[in-house]
């Protein structure tokens, strides 16, 4: 008779799976064993930088600078504001500290600085001449003569001749404003007509 063998079943070996990478930059492995490519985004940039304030932040003084009034007067506009404002000065001036002088010439030399800057460009000459006759409307309450139309006319002179510092001080302010202004208009006028011939040029046909 014959003997049937008996063949002992033999256990299979685990497919052994590759360990997964850490996470992190690099590849990842998918279930079938094949590998995947993963494409990581860089994180957005946050913050300020070593070198300065954030792409497309202002400064802060450009800001407040940019807030600050920028009108353009006319040579009568310029006048008609320095007098007036001198005159409304002068008279706050005598009511709360007493005709003050040192508060009045220093407060001419801030309104001969602002008179020039807001001068409009085609007016800039006549800034130099505006602000002296301003000092002189604005002197006439601080000048304090009495006496009628003669004794405040005597009064005013005088006024003049004592604070003549503080009016040639706001004059050379108001002209030194108005000259470098007129100097920058001259150069912007300048590169405006450079940009222009290169253009012309760039436009001709060539032979």
């Amino acid at each position: 008779m014959e003997q049937h063998r008996t063949r002992t079943p033999q256990r299979r070996q685990p497919s052994q799976v590759p360990p997964a990478p850490p996470a992190g930059l690099g590849e990842a492995t998918a279930a079938a064993g094949y590998p995947v490519s993963v494409a990581v985004a860089p994180a957005p940039a946050t913050g300020r930088g070593a070198s300065g304030p954030r792409a497309g932040g202002v400064a802060p003084v450009v800001l407040a600078l940019r807030r600050f009034p920028n009108p353009r007067l006319t040579g009568i506009g310029a006048g008609l504001f320095a007098a007036l404002t001198m005159f409304l000065l002068a008279c706050l001036d005598r009511l709360l500290l007493g005709a003050s002088e040192t508060v009045y010439g220093v407060l001419f030399l801030l309104v001969s600085a602002l008179t020039s800057y807001w001068v409009r460009p085609a007016d800039l000459v006549t800034a130099p001449i505006i602000v002296p006759i301003a000092f002189a409307v604005g002197v006439i309450p601080v000048a304090g003569g009495t006496g009628g139309f003669g004794g405040q006319t005597m009064a005013v002179v005088t006024a003049l001749a004592v604070h003549a510092g503080w009016l040639y001080g706001g004059t050379l302010i108001a002209g030194l404003i108005a000259s470098v202004r007129k100097v920058r208009q001259m150069r912007e006028r300048q590169r405006h007509l450079v940009r222009a011939d290169r253009a012309a040029a760039a436009r001709r046909p060539r032979p």
